[in-house]
């Protein structure tokens, strides 16, 4: 089960500087957090979990294997993408593949870096890419609707039921807003997914700050923390410039350099767990002598489902699932003495996965 975030902005906001930094880090990580190079601009991070090495501790494990999530860097956006200019199609096309957007925002005053439109202003810069998404998606939806009011009045079930959250997207975009604030049924949920369209993805804003407001934020930072928490997104404030330089670094030297700085952890260990918080994901472990692994899971997923994410035969051939919580295994001791406390239970197919969840499958071949 992958999941992607795309990293976007417009150019010289330090988008490319942020992903280098990723990358670099969970390549310079490799025994915790595993990175690999799918292409030339994406790459699979581990999500950090103070919790995994505990258990693996208990348990004796011989590896660590941290979930993952992957990030896309994609080409930077300049005004008038969605009818072509710049990289825009490519732009709009990479967009359409993610599961979530990070947004990068300059939040930095610097004289030596040109801005693509002349002036630091991170609101107005997040407003022209979402512009650009809303005309995107004004333009495709207007083109959709006519052809599915047609076949709907021709009896199609299908354009019946697809025409009113089509016809509900179309009037929020008319109206300035992207498709992400409308309530979406559960029922509605595939439909409205299946539309595909860019302003649908949930956004995280990552603030890139300079470093003296590394641990704080700055003014431009506030602003579009304000931003986000009226459009019920989230942002996450980071220096790119001390990412870079953390990335270089041993872990003895990364924390010395982190208190230096008042920062208690790299910025990317933030925006690796927010971007995963975003797509509305959980974790559970299975630990053994082997490993201590991490697996992820969307929120809600019942047991059932959660065994197929390590392997299909476990889905279709379930029996049940004993689980203990992270709480429990850690204050007790390992899973013989969580069963001896009896805080081992045995779940069933209706049982919805918690986050933390320490879990052993019980399945036919």
């Amino acid at each position: 089960m992958g999941f992607k975030c795309g990293i976007v902005g417009l150019p010289n906001v330090g988008k490319s500087t942020l992903f280098n930094a990723l990358t670099r880090t969970a390549a310079a990580q490799a025994a915790n957090y595993p990175f690999c190079t799918i292409e030339p601009n994406t790459g699979e991070v581990g999500v950090p979990d103070p919790r995994l090495s505990k258990i693996a501790a208990i348990g004796k494990s011989a590896q660590i294997v941290p979930t993952r999530i992957t990030f896309v860097d994609i080409a930077g956006l300049v005004r008038g993408a969605s009818k072509g200019e710049g990289l825009g199609n490519q732009f709009l096309a990479n967009i359409r593949e993610v599961d979530a957007v990070v947004h990068v925002l300059r939040c930095f005053e610097d004289g030596d870096v040109t801005h693509v439109e002349g002036r630091v202003d991170p609101v107005a810069d997040a407003e022209t890419v979402e512009t650009e998404l809303m005309l995107a998606d004004l333009d495709s939806l207007e083109r959709r609707v006519v052809a599915t009011r047609k076949k709907a009045a021709g009896g199609d079930r299908e354009s019946k039921h697809v025409l009113p959250i089509m016809e509900k997207a179309l009037e929020l975009l008319q109206n300035g807003k992207p498709v992400r604030m409308m309530e979406v049924s559960h029922e509605d949920r595939p439909l409205f997914d299946g539309l595909m369209l860019l302003t649908s993805k949930p956004v995280l804003y990552v603030c890139n700050v300079e470093e003296a407001s590394a641990a704080s934020g700055n003014a431009h930072s506030a602003r579009v923390e304000e931003m986000a928490k009226a459009q019920g997104a989230k942002s996450v404030v980071i220096s790119a410039a001390i990412e870079a330089e953390v990335a270089q670094l041993s872990d003895e030297e990364e924390m010395e350099f982190l208190e230096g700085m008042g920062l208690h952890e790299p910025g990317l260990d933030r925006l690796i767990r927010a971007g995963y918080e975003l797509l509305g994901l959980i974790t559970y472990f299975t630990v053994g002598p082997k490993e201590a692994r991490a697996w992820t899971i969307v929120k809600g997923t019942k047991a059932p489902g959660a065994a197929g994410v390590i392997h299909s035969d476990f889905e279709r051939g379930f029996i049940r699932a004993q689980t203990i919580a992270y709480d429990d295994y850690v204050a007790l001791g390992g899973e013989a003495a969580a069963k001896e406390a009896g805080k081992a239970r045995d779940e069933g197919k209706e049982y919805v996965v918690q986050d933390g969840d320490i879990m052993l499958f019980k399945f036919n071949a």
